[in-house]
């Protein structure tokens, strides 16, 4: 029997096809695209690859799909969006069990009707919750919150081998779901996630300052955590250029103590373009808000304002279409250095953006950049931040770029991860050489994890869709009443009253 008439006839005639033009993966075209309607035909797609010797890439809504390295071959493209779906919410709640094909957005405008929320805000539109988690993707609201592992209890995943596996429920599960955050969907196949809910902010004020030079972001940064006013985000947009005459201010000024013990964010500069910005986000109750709104204007100085609404450049990544994207993660007391160096690397100035507050910001280099040099600007970029604890990733590059690139650099992690990518994925079936575990794995060892096999839904479960919400029903179900575990599997007992260690671990650390 053909690999294409077996995948109809776990998938159904619409859901499996011969790929595309658009079925690729970082530029490696796909055989075959299946799109399983529930875990169980999702684990027979993965021993139908098994049987065959064939290679599977996850894909949810394909936003992230060209990033990290490009695989030698891709046989199927398993699409997730059928793996959609959010368990019944009750008011209050504090964890929300999701499919992993669910497009974030639809979660949190479903939560947002009971005045809750996730606190992922990741800048990919149209991203989907398996994806956030697989790219361990994180937006402003990490300077707070965490990245996506953080908001994890735990998770439902096919392995290699198509077991349904539960991960989660303490310590040792915990760390095992979380080492799938940013693993790129080479150790498993999301099903679904639960994570940990929030109220909605009453109030929400950004207050945006305008900042020319990265030696001044140094200084603005400084002044605004150690005026300790709990910023639920503290945001940075660097242009390429930015130079600005600043207005006199009277002696009397508030703004003068603060000018005289951060002078780098007060210093006069010629000629006048378009300045970058640093947003800070303020959430809580409208009156804790607002105060706290004026005294971060008072240590900000003059040219700050607040708003009332995100600048236009909010949880947008600085690169383009096929442009090289780079991640740089380094101590808040050296991102000046840091973007320093990439300019002085680069010859001259390169757009950053991101979360200063956490040291983690992307920048752009152009596509017109001869490979061997975007290499040696990597390589100069990490030798500065060798010294200084940091690092810089190629997240995502054009082909030429990724063969002459080395995209992650020195892991110190790496051994562990490709242990783990060998016991769970030994024969590289899962989105081979996606992520640093995914190349030249050694010989299996002993994962020490538990891997916990997980309840079987009922075959019969179906997913409906209607407005933004998508929820999980079978035959049995009696409106909010319904008990059935459909995509979600049993209800888990959370341990430790639910609270989850603020951990971050990414398969990129």
């Amino acid at each position: 029997m053909s690999i294409t008439r077996r995948l109809t006839e776990i998938c159904g005639p619409p859901f499996a096809r011969f790929a595309g033009a658009a079925d690729e993966v970082a530029g490696r075209p796909a055989r075959w695209v299946a799109v399983p309607g529930n875990p169980q035909a999702a684990a027979e797609v993965l021993r139908l690859a098994a049987a065959h010797d064939l290679t599977v890439v996850p894909r949810g809504a394909g936003t992230k799909i060209d990033w990290g390295a490009a695989p030698e071959q891709v046989d199927i493209l398993l699409d997730t969006g059928r793996l959609a779906g959010i368990g019944h919410q009750q008011p209050g709640a504090p964890v929300a069990d999701v499919g992993a094909g669910t497009p974030l957005r639809a979660v949190q405008a479903t939560l947002e009707r009971t005045g809750q929320r996730l606190a992922l805000d990741a800048p990919s539109p149209g991203a989907t919750v398996g994806g956030v988690l697989a790219a361990d993707e994180a937006g402003p609201l990490r300077h707070r919150h965490g990245g996506p592992c953080d908001q994890l209890v735990s998770v439902r995943y096919l392995d290699a081998d198509g077991e349904l596996v539960s991960a989660g429920g303490g310590r040792r599960g915990l760390e095992l779901a979380r080492l799938l955050c940013g693993s790129q969907g080479t150790l498993g196949v999301l099903v679904s996630a639960t994570l940990r809910v929030q109220p909605v902010p009453a109030s929400r004020f950004w207050v945006v300052r305008p900042v020319w030079t990265p030696l001044e972001v140094y200084d603005v940064v400084r002044a605004v955590l150690a005026a300790r006013l709990d910023p639920a985000a503290v945001e940075l947009d660097l242009p390429a250029r930015a130079t600005r005459v600043h207005p006199s201010v009277h002696p009397d000024h508030p703004s003068m103590a603060a000018r005289a013990r951060h002078p780098s964010m007060f210093r006069r500069r010629l000629g006048v373009t378009g300045a970058g910005s640093l947003a800070v986000l303020l959430e809580g109750g409208p009156a804790d808000v607002h105060e706290r709104a004026e005294r971060l204007l008072a240590v900000l100085g003059d040219g700050a304002s607040v708003e009332h609404s995100a600048p236009p450049w909010w949880r947008r990544y600085p690169f383009g279409p096929g442009e090289t994207a780079l991640r740089i993660e380094v101590p808040i007391t050296d991102l000046h250095a840091a973007v320093y160096a990439l300019r002085d690397a680069a010859g001259g100035p390169v757009p950053v953006r991101g979360s200063a507050g956490q040291g983690v910001v992307h920048a752009a280099l152009p596509n017109s950049l001869p490979p061997e040099r975007v290499a040696s600007i990597v390589t100069a970029v990490r030798g500065v931040l060798l010294a200084r604890h940091g690092r810089c990733v190629v997240v995502a590059a054009p082909a030429p770029v990724r063969q002459a690139v080395d995209l992650w650099g020195e892991l110190t992690s790496l051994p562990r991860l490709r242990a783990a990518k060998a016991h769970l994925d030994p024969h590289q079936r899962l989105a081979p050489a996606a992520s640093p575990a995914a190349c030249d794995a050694p010989p299996a060892l002993v994962l020490a994890a538990p891997r916990t096999p997980a309840p079987p839904a009922p075959p019969h479960a179906a997913i409906l869709h209607f407005r933004p919400l998508i929820r999980v029903i079978s035959p049995n179900c009696r409106g909010q009443n319904c008990k059935s575990p459909g995509l979600f599997g049993t209800p888990r007992r959370r341990e430790n009253g639910g609270q989850v260690a603020r951990r971050r671990r990414s398969i990129l650390v």
